[in-house]
């Protein structure tokens, strides 16, 4: 495998290099009735072997913590119509404010969305009419401003007795990822869930948890394992493909992320044992603790807001012991009275990067010439070439609704 070892290197890596054949049949349209019968490739000791999801436990290193994401896939795709007939779609990437402000919200509310069909409209506002609760609502669309990359479009309702999380329930549609070619059904307000979801946010699941279920989860506490939880909510930009020839000339999307005060402290307890996010979110999240930890002694304690670009890693820093690290985090809370870390990252994760918290990984499969392919290879290098033929060869299921993979590098 190529060593990078300056960030003008990784800059240079080319995404032709992260690209492999992914026949349409391949790719999983709609989830196994089961979500914890799908297939499970495992790479452990430096071998790759074939089981299904539900032995999992059977292949996780003794003492292992497990962290979720507990972000909820919100109904972000609206769907209006004008009176001349013509369909505009309006697809909520963000609010312009917190999260909880927004969705709780009884008046208008602003958001960052891309337009579908935008040449049909010019002007005036877009409205259609909902029943919730019995009562009738009328949802109203207005564009305020408009740039390359989204819209700012604010959103009323009448009655303004409902909360904007209430009439987005009823009025959207699950947002499946592009590469099903295929509208939403009723199954995926379910089944495009993890059985972990609390927060609303994101409009794409972290699919690697939809392999769990309760019973699983509880069979896996049995066997001793540990549980928690982050929040990061799961940006539109997880679909966009690096279309760039090399990944230096590819802007990573900011994502928003919440961290509990307690779990930063089993983290730290945890260190020095195996920890394993479950998803390309969950790692993101926790290496970019690291991160910000590192900012926090660069920088100080009145550093706002927190937020991690995404070359930031590969800049110089002096090295700072992991521990250290998310005691800085610690410190910061109690300095500011905090319970719960709010952030950004767009942390990019690629070959050379050194995981400075994880150890393994619990992920599925993912497109060619993704970012989160390069995250892959960063844990376990060019073995994931050797894995993904194996996967390919032995009849396993591709992307969101696909089969999985534990990743535990030597």
């Amino acid at each position: 495998m190529r060593k990078f070892s300056t960030m003008n290197d990784v800059k240079h890596i080319s995404i032709e290099a992260y690209n492999y054949p992914l026949p349409d049949e391949r790719i999983a349209k709609y989830p196994l009735p089961e979500r914890d019968a799908s297939n499970l490739l495992v790479l452990k000791d430096n071998e790759i072997q074939k089981s299904q999801f539900k032995h999992v436990g059977d292949f996780l290193p003794k003492e292992a913590m497990l962290v979720f994401n507990e972000t909820k896939v919100i109904r972000a795709r609206l769907q209006f119509h004008k009176t001349t007939g013509s369909r505009i779609e309006v697809f909520c990437l963000e609010p312009e404010k917190d999260y909880q402000v927004a969705f709780s919200t009884t008046s208008p509310v602003r958001w960052k969305c891309l337009i579908g069909n935008a040449k049909r409209w010019k002007e005036g506002k877009l409205s259609m009419e909902l029943t919730i609760g019995g009562k009738p609502v009328i949802l109203s669309a207005e564009r305020i401003s408009q740039n390359d990359q989204y819209a700012e479009i604010e959103f009323s309702w009448t009655p303004e007795t409902l909360p904007f999380a209430s009439v987005l329930e009823a009025a959207g549609e699950i947002p499946l990822p592009p590469y099903l070619h295929r509208d939403a059904e009723p199954n995926d307000r379910d089944r495009y869930q993890t059985v972990f979801a609390r927060y609303d946010g994101s409009v794409a699941a972290p699919t690697a948890g939809l392999h769990f279920t309760q019973p699983l989860i509880a069979a896996l506490r049995e066997q001793g394992f540990a549980f928690d939880e982050v929040t990061l909510h799961v940006g539109a930009g997880t679909f966009k493909p690096v279309s760039t020839d090399t990944i230096g000339e590819h802007a990573m999307h900011s994502e928003t992320v919440v961290v509990r005060k307690s779990l930063v402290q089993n983290l730290i307890n945890h260190f020095g044992k195996p920890i394993i996010p479950v998803g390309t979110t969950s790692t993101r999240t926790l290496e970019s603790l690291y991160w910000i930890g590192l900012m926090l002694k660069e920088q100080g304690m009145e550093l706002r807001p927190l937020h991690v670009e995404q070359w930031f890693p590969y800049e110089d820093h002096t090295p700072l012991p992991t521990p250290d690290a998310l005691q800085l985090i610690m410190d910061y809370l109690d300095k500011h009275g905090l319970t719960r870390l709010e952030a950004s990252t767009a942390l990019m994760i690629a070959p050379s990067y050194k995981m400075r918290v994880i150890t393994g990984l619990i992920t599925n499969f993912h497109q060619p010439k993704s970012t989160l392919l390069l995250l892959v290879s960063a844990l376990i290098g060019d073995r994931w070439k050797d894995c993904y033929r194996f996967a390919l060869d032995n009849g396993f299921r591709f992307l969101s609704y696909g089969d999985s993979c534990l990743f535990l590098p030597s």
